[in-house]
């Protein structure tokens, strides 16, 4: 299992850091990252949500972090492509390709915020069409030759889309998968599934079980074509220190509080795929978690994050890679805590934890 970092660039009230701060420390948690081993930083597109996230221009920070790094790989987890042209996404994904000698990871996704597809002048209805047809266009701007397309939404003719992407054939492809349906889209397509913070593990768990049939289902058992990205990345809240007592009493504020913001903004989403798990819905774990003050003992009771000392960790990563997990995202402090404590943690975590459960390098 690879160990990757997740990041929303959160400037929580409590933390007394400016954005400024935010956006310094962690291009130096990822120049650390680097260092210790890490495999992708991934940094998410969110636009009009202070505090919770202030990661707005993700393309303009992952190229910052280009520079700070050598081997670590920069990850979009994900540009929503509704709310963007998708010749300028491959311009943009090109020179992030280019800039980083070929670190680039391109996730993608329709996006969930009613005010961002009203603010950007994008019709929520469309959002799978245009998602779909971006995708496409994406694609062939890997190919060689001008770039042509005649679609619902976009159209053009002998495009010398330019620069180009550096991976052979092209960076990584990846999905945010979070109901039933995204995962099988995501298998279908032959792309890997980017799996958010905000599900219980329970749920996760049977969703990489249904991606692994559907793409046994659609490419066989063969192994991947060029191109094609048959992995599970999630993510998970994480703080690993050497007294678990310790991890568990810092952990307590900052990871309640992003939680809570996270599933305010996605509650409208959960609420909607909750009636599609029939046999969750009888059990009422989930809605538990909707209904009830967010907590550090709950949020660890459902898999969303881990907290505590090595030996913990590695207990908890275990149970994750034997049921399928390729990549864990690892949102250290959730994002919301002070930068000397998420660096001991990266620290710690890659000295005792990282060895035991990282894959081989390819």
């Amino acid at each position: 299992m690879k160990c990757d970092l997740f990041y929303e660039l959160s400037v929580p009230p409590f933390g007394k850091r400016t954005e400024a701060d935010v956006y310094r420390e962690t291009l130096d948690e990822l120049a650390l990252a680097d260092s210790l081993g890490f495999t992708t930083a991934w940094l998410v597109e969110h636009h009009f949500m202070p505090e919770y996230s202030h990661s707005s221009a993700p393309e303009m920070f992952l190229a910052a972090a280009s520079q700070r790094t050598r081997r670590l790989r920069l990850g979009h987890g994900i540009v929503p492509l509704p709310y963007h042209h998708p010749v300028r996404v491959a311009e943009r994904l090109a020179t992030l390709d280019i800039l980083s000698g070929g670190r680039a990871e391109f996730g993608f996704g329709r996006g969930f915020s009613p005010e961002e597809y009203a603010t950007f002048g994008v019709d929520m209805a469309d959002s799978r069409s245009l998602t779909a047809e971006a995708l496409a266009v994406v694609r062939n701007s890997f190919l060689p030759g001008p770039l042509n397309h005649a679609g619902t939404h976009f159209h053009y003719q002998n495009l010398s889309v330019v620069p180009r992407v550096v991976q052979d054939p092209h960076p990584p492809l990846w999905s945010a998968a979070v109901s039933p349906d995204s995962f099988e889209l995501a298998a279908k397509l032959g792309v890997g599934a980017l799996v958010g913070p905000f599900k219980p593990w329970f749920m996760v768990r049977e969703d990489i079980r249904h991606y692994r049939r559907a793409w046994q289902a659609h490419h066989g058992d063969a192994s991947p074509a060029p191109g094609q990205n048959r992995r599970v990345a999630m993510t998970v809240g994480i703080l690993c220190l050497e007294d678990g007592a310790r991890a568990r009493k810092l952990a307590k504020e900052p990871f309640e509080w992003f939680y809570r913001r996270l599933l305010g903004q996605t509650r409208p989403v959960l609420e909607k795929l909750y009636d599609t798990y029939e046999y969750y819905r009888r059990m009422g774990r989930f809605r538990g978690l909707m209904d009830h003050a967010v907590n550090l003992k709950l949020l660890d009771t459902l898999g969303m994050a881990v907290v505590g000392d090595p030996e913990h960790c590695l207990k908890r990563l275990q149970a994750l890679k034997d049921e399928g997990v390729d990549h864990v995202l690892c949102a250290f402090g959730a994002g919301a805590m002070d930068s000397a404590t998420v660096r001991e943690s990266m620290e710690l975590f890659a000295r005792e934890v990282m060895p035991r459960i990282a894959a081989p390098a390819d």
